[in-house]
């Protein structure tokens, strides 16, 4: 049985109760398609992308897979004079446990970030489950990484300084990026920022039990989410670790990680034990877990002082993973 949940931290635990009406605990397929197109489905459309002038934005077709359509790729580059040398670049993939969201969905996290870094941002589109499920989503994300790494020079980027990023479901998209460019010999990232990533379909760890039905996207919301991904080869014995990364068996060889999450949510356990996996597998990673965060909290309450927090850990890894000096 399991024991009882971890406390939230108070400060966001008053938010979460004050945003309670508009956000995922639960899911069901039959919600999908509200959340897709139902109030609020579209939280960034008020959002000033260019961050008051300090990003020029615009929107890219790349070639997508084989057999599968162009992909949309969302391109900030700071307004900034041009350094001497080539900007670091963020390619950041978006949350939304594999069935919503666009690629301009938690891009207030990345585009402060590449402020603060002056590095330019590419956000991908990949099609969502469960109309294309596995492996549509993971091949749009790597074909997306391919396009960034042979244009990064009219982008003002470095090729080689390319780390990818992603939150939630972006996360597990992310860390399974990592995973296949590694495995394909394609472009390779110089660091993995994954941020309460989404990482196992087997959606039996403790944690995922202590937290049923509390927070932001419980046990139940994420058997949907994955279910909508593999069908029913969810939790089963063949699972692609291009679609959950923890099911991998060979960790070696991947770019350094940073991994965060709250000890009050549903994936805690999955992304501490693949950060001790990379330990056990010689590589290099960072792992903080945040007391009493839900899922998600640094980018749903980003003035919370521990939210602060974290976003001053995401800043001072990527300054030290770039060579771009220690934070304040």
């Amino acid at each position: 049985m399991p024991t009882a949940p971890p406390p939230f931290d108070p400060e966001l635990a008053a938010s979460l109760e004050s945003m309670k009406d508009v956000l995922t605990t639960g899911l069901s397929v039959e919600d999908i398609e509200a959340l897709r197109n139902g109030p609020g489905a579209d939280p960034m459309a008020e959002v000033d992308l260019t961050m008051d002038g300090a990003f020029h934005v615009e929107d890219r077709w790349a070639p997508g897979p084989a057999d599968g359509p162009d992909i949309s790729l969302l391109i900030c580059r700071p307004t900034r004079p041009a350094p001497a040398r080539p900007r670091p670049l963020l390619y950041y993939v978006h949350g939304g446990g594999m069935v919503v969201g666009n690629n301009r969905d938690g891009m207030t996290v990345p585009l402060a970030l590449a402020d603060e870094l002056d590095a330019v941002v590419v956000s991908v589109e990949y099609r969502l489950a469960p109309e294309h499920p596995h492996p549509a989503p993971i091949e749009d994300v790597y074909a997306g990484l391919v396009w960034t790494a042979e244009h990064a020079g009219e982008l003002d980027a470095d090729a080689g300084r390319i780390v990818v990023a992603g939150t939630s479901a972006g996360g597990g998209l992310a860390a399974a990026l990592a995973l296949l460019a590694r495995d394909r010999k394609g472009p390779r990232p110089i660091g993995q920022l994954l941020m309460c990533p989404m990482l196992d379909d087997r959606n039996d760890t403790p944690s995922a039990h202590q937290m049923a039905g509390l927070g932001v996207w419980d046990r139940s919301a994420n058997e949907t989410g994955w279910t909508a991904l593999l069908g029913a080869s969810r939790g089963g014995p063949d699972v692609s670790p291009y679609a959950a990364p923890a099911r991998a068996e060979d960790l070696t060889g991947l770019p350094p990680a940073f991994l965060d999450v709250g000890t009050a949510e549903t994936f805690r356990d999955e992304v501490v034990a693949y950060a001790n996996r990379i330990w056990q597998a010689g590589g290099v990673a960072e792992l903080h877990v945040w007391p009493g965060g839900f899922h998600g909290f640094a980018d749903l309450v980003p003035r919370a002082r521990l939210s602060r927090a974290a976003l001053a850990a995401h800043l001072n890894w990527l300054r030290r993973l770039l060579g771009a000096g220690s934070s304040e």
